[in-house]
């Protein structure tokens, strides 16, 4: 820490050239109930499943448009949360990428990129959380720093895992990127070095995206990421560079179909309305 009791500046490998993709899960069946998840284990719910798949596909062409900034080729590797909703997205985008006749890149399990942990929270729906522990969910929402669900995790621990985390994939892109591509490219080429994909979650992307800009972990919630939505950093002179975020122009034909069926049940009821029938 430093004085001020900010976590130092994340160590980049000097002279990187490389790309770091963040990709959330999709929705799990607990978020589709509306319950605090952390590390409860749930599965991707059914629209989960399709989100992952389009996400998977997006990432697989990311030069159809409008054009993902990420390197020519495909991810070094996939590294996800070890959780089944996030591990299920990453096979989405591993399987997408073998559909395409490229082989699938790797898919690595990495625990420091789990959820936070919610303790006593997980799995009760907002508004039983909110009854049960008033007081320690307002502080969190206050206070993330300070406060944290009990029996979970604080942002100090959840940090100190994230950093490692993320330490050991740039470790990995140094070597991947070797002497070639190392050096100082503008910062405006999209085109540099290899790419990883991280699948994790909100919580932890948080943490991720704050270490990596040098930001305090008070600003926790300055920043969301929607169910596999896309952020891209560069990594250029030591130092990332936030390209993309929160991009989630795959589930257009998802919003186009809720669209319609709202639509749908919109006319359907003014038709009973008319008719009189019950």
């Amino acid at each position: 820490m430093t004085a001020a009791g900010t976590p130092p500046p994340l160590a980049v490998p000097e002279g990187l050239a490389a790309t770091l993709v963040l990709l959330r899960h999709g929705q799990s069946a607990w978020l589709a109930e509306g319950r605090f998840q952390g590390q409860g284990d749930t599965p991707l719910s059914p629209l989960g499943s399709r989100q992952a798949a389009l996400a998977g596909a997006r990432l697989a062409a990311p030069d159809s448009p409008p054009r993902l900034p990420v390197p020519a080729g495909d991810p070094v590797a996939i590294i996800h949360s070890p959780l089944a909703r996030t591990r299920e997205t990453a096979e989405a985008v591993a399987a997408a990428i073998a559909a395409a006749g490229r082989p699938a890149p790797p898919l690595r399990p990495e625990p420091g990129l789990a959820e936070i942990a919610q303790g006593a929270w997980e799995g009760l729906l907002q508004r039983e959380v909110e009854e049960r522990y008033p007081a320690e969910i307002a502080g969190w929402r206050r206070d993330p720093v300070g406060v944290h669900a009990p029996g979970g995790e604080s942002l100090a621990a959840v940090d100190a895992r994230v950093r490692a985390a993320l330490g050991r994939a740039l470790a990995e892109l140094a070597a991947a990127a070797g002497p070639g591509v190392a050096g100082t490219p503008s910062y405006y080429d999209p085109h540099a070095g290899p790419w990883t994909l991280l699948v994790g979650h909100d919580g932890t992307f948080k943490v991720a995206l704050l270490a990596l800009l040098g930001l305090p972990l008070e600003r926790f919630w300055t920043f969301t990421q929607a169910t596999t939505g896309i952020a891209v950093l560069d990594v250029r002179n030591g130092r990332p560079i936030l390209r993309a975020w929160n991009r989630t122009e795959h589930l257009a034909a998802l919003e186009l179909e809720a669209a319609e069926a709202t639509r749908a049940e919109e006319d359907a009821a003014a038709e009973r309305a008319r008719s009189g029938a019950l």
